[in-house]
């Protein structure tokens, strides 16, 4: 049992769209990334996401509506839902999501992470 400093965390990575696994439990990841410019549409079949704000702002985008994001909100995408994250500028993020979730969900490309690197 160890507490987990998150500005720390993110200190050690300056890459985008490649989430670090920071913690585990009952199931679930805990995870850092950082976003700038536009992901890729996709969607989880199985699993919810959830997005929390640590530092910065990012658009969520749906097919039917956009959702802004800002430091210390949060977001809950559920399964099976399209969506795309955008960031104009850095933004800092922790995830929340099952083990089985693969960043780019059902739409494989260059930003797929297979195996994140645990920090």
């Amino acid at each position: 049992m160890e507490k987990v400093n998150i500005t720390e965390k993110l200190a050690l990575f300056n890459d985008f769209w490649n989430p670090r696994i920071t913690g585990e439990l009952n199931g679930q990841h805990v995870k850092l990334v950082k976003f700038k410019g536009p992901f890729v549409w996709h969607k989880h079949d199985d699993e919810d996401e959830m997005f929390l704000v640590v530092k910065g702002e990012f658009r969520m985008e749906f097919r039917d509506k956009t959702i802004l994001l800002r430091e210390n909100e949060f977001l809950i995408v559920p399964k099976g839902i399209e969506h795309r994250p955008v960031a104009e500028k850095e933004v800092s993020v922790l995830l929340f999501e099952p083990i089985t979730t693969l960043n780019t969900g059902d739409a494989k490309s260059e930003l797929t992470k297979m195996n994140p690197e645990k920090i």
